[in-house]
């Protein structure tokens, strides 16, 4: 059976988002390089206002993800599940939690920017409703960054 999973709000400077970053950075530095990776900072993470949730199993954190509320819509940020939680709901209840979030600010739309060299990501966000859309804010076309949304 599979321990309970939790979710807290954390500053994007705690502990736990902070490892949960340091994980995901390590991972998309070997996937990616520099000059196409557009990830917010723990510190522009928190000077935006990005609401920051981390998940917890066991008392350990397995997973992290912000949304910042923009005007019309609210964007995922820093979403990230570790290799051993994937596949077990986390990414699931770190959308839900987000939407639920953006939604209680009157939003009724979710977009995001994920990468085409990360294929588990993209297929757990059309799973969950989200679909392929061209660049949206200051995002600008650069080869390999994927853009969805979905209405919630």
């Amino acid at each position: 059976m599979t321990e309970a999973l939790t979710l807290r709000r954390d500053d994007a400077l705690g502990p736990d988002t902070l490892a949960m970053i340091g994980e995901s950075e390590a991972e998309l530095a070997a996937i990616y390089p520099p000059e196409v990776r557009s990830a917010f900072s723990p510190e522009e993470l928190r000077a935006s206002g990005v609401r920051m949730v981390v998940a917890h199993r066991c008392g350990r954190p397995v997973g992290c993800g912000g949304v910042a509320v923009l005007d019309g819509y609210g964007e995922l940020k820093r979403i990230f599940v570790t290799r051993a939680a994937r596949g077990t709901g986390v990414v699931q209840a770190i959308l839900k939690h987000l939407e639920q979030e953006a939604r209680a600010e009157g939003l009724a739309l979710m977009r995001l920017e994920t990468g085409d060299a990360s294929p588990e990501a993209i297929r757990a966000y059309e799973r969950q409703g989200y679909v392929r859309r061209g660049p949206f804010g200051a995002y600008r076309e650069n080869g390999s960054s994927v853009f969805m949304e979905k209405a919630i």
